[in-house]
């Protein structure tokens, strides 16, 4: 049976993730395969890691990629930090709070939480509070979490937790990249993200990074494999995965080079690629650039007469929520921003499912020309639905921003106001 070659539709994906990938990212991983022992591969694994560090600004020598998409760099901390029995406070703020705790009840951790109204996050005193009482082991906190859109202080928790004597882990998945996370200064022992995000990449890859506490904890738990033993003995509980297994995995990435799985190439190049692009941009130039088209998507979702989800004081740089008209039916409006005009914007889930779209604006999509052409989309689409919106109101207030945060020349924004006029032209 013959086939023809995959060819997938275009699509401007504006949603809460994944997002379109940078053509950089696209070509490295085009590129030519290495075998897993080639001096090229393994000094191509330490460079991705020297440029990793610069993202999660931290000195931090256990920093390296989990093959494997966002979750797997979760689970991989969570079950080379954690024995049956250890104690974790998980402050839940949205679904993937609720996503910890599940991987540290299935690790055997005796899961301890907090609660808030999805749109809040918590103050440092209450999970300070929380720690005195709990006496955790780790404090488990996810940064950005795209359920709810917010972004949860972690300034003052690494030392909350060190003076506890706890760890402090953050999933910072949606967050790395577009809002400032300072490992080291902040005092985060282990931290994790994936590509799909701010970072501009495909899923397939989880960037993470570990204190010298954190190694210490898991090096206590080293075990090696049979087949490929190194004459030392095995210490303390094994870790309940193989896969996952950090003390196996900072062997294969560190000096020994012990080798643990095969090395997703591809996706090396594109975390290479990634983390690359960042770099070269500035991490405080990256976070404004996703700060400023972010806040533009904001003003135009009000200048067109519609209400933002949630605590606006901590929403993430690169995502909003809002919420979703009366009498218009929120999946056919999602569909036809698909349909007529290749966008996807995002649902939610929970108590916010039907309520709120998520629109995000991060990575290779925090730019002008994709922020204006899904404000004009999004006017036609709720005029068809019925809905009352303030005709040019979303692409005004955006470009009102713009001018005011002086951005952009006269040129750009040409180009920008002709791709918006012409995707409300074709709703006409």
């Amino acid at each position: 049976m013959r086939t023809s070659q995959i060819a997938p539709p275009p699509r401007l994906l504006m949603g809460p993730g994944p997002i379109s990938a940078d053509p950089r990212v696209l070509r490295a991983m085009s590129a030519s395969l290495l075998g897993q022992f080639d001096p090229a591969m393994t000094a191509l694994m330490t460079e991705t890691q020297g440029l990793f560090r610069e993202v999660f600004r931290t000195g931090n020598e256990a920093t390296l990629l989990v093959d494997g998409t966002s979750r797997a760099g979760i689970e991989a901390v969570l079950v080379s930090l954690l024995e049956p029995g250890d104690k974790v406070l998980v402050p839940i703020f949205g679904r993937f709070g609720h996503l910890l705790v599940e991987i540290a009840e299935r690790c055997g951790a005796e899961v301890h939480t907090l609660e808030t109204e999805w749109g809040q996050v918590f103050p440092a005193s209450v999970i300070e509070d929380a720690v005195r009482t709990v006496r955790p082991k780790l404090l488990a906190v996810v940064q950005g979490d795209t359920s709810t859109t917010m972004n949860q202080p972690l300034e003052e928790l690494g030392e909350i937790a060190a003076r506890h004597g706890a760890l402090l882990y953050t999933d910072a998945t949606a967050s790395l990249g577009g809002n400032d996370l300072l490992v080291d200064e902040w005092g985060i022992d282990a931290a994790t993200a994936g590509l799909q995000k701010c970072l501009a990449g495909p899923s397939g890859s989880s960037p993470l990074t570990l204190s010298d506490r954190a190694v210490e904890v898991i090096g206590a738990r080293r075990h090696v494999e049979a087949g490929i033993a190194d004459g030392t003995a095995g210490r303390g509980t094994r870790i309940r995965s193989n896969y996952f297994d950090l003390a196996m995995i900072l062997d294969y990435w560190g000096e020994q080079r012990l080798n643990h799985h095969t090395e997703a190439t591809s996706m090396l190049y594109a975390a290479r690629e990634c983390a690359s692009l960042l770099v070269e941009e500035g991490m405080d130039a990256a976070v404004a650039r996703h700060r400023l088209h972010g806040a533009a998507m904001a003003a135009g979702i009000e200048g067109l007469g519609l209400t933002l989800f949630g605590d606006q004081a901590h929403r993430m740089h690169n995502v909003l929520a809002v919420e979703i008209p009366d009498g218009i039916d929120a999946d056919a409006a999602r569909a036809a921003m698909l349909e007529d005009y290749g966008i996807e914007i995002g649902t939610s889930f929970g108590p916010l499912h039907g309520k709120v779209w998520r629109i995000g604006t991060m990575g290779y999509n925090a730019r002008r020309d994709a922020v204006l052409l899904t404000l004009a989309a999004l006017e036609q689409v709720l005029r068809a639905g019925g809905a009352d919106v303030v005709a040019g109101g979303g692409v005004g207030a955006a470009r009102e921003h713009y001018e005011g945060a002086g951005e952009g020349t006269a040129g750009q924004e040409g180009a920008a106001d002709e791709a918006a006029a012409a995707v409300a032209g074709v709703a006409r």
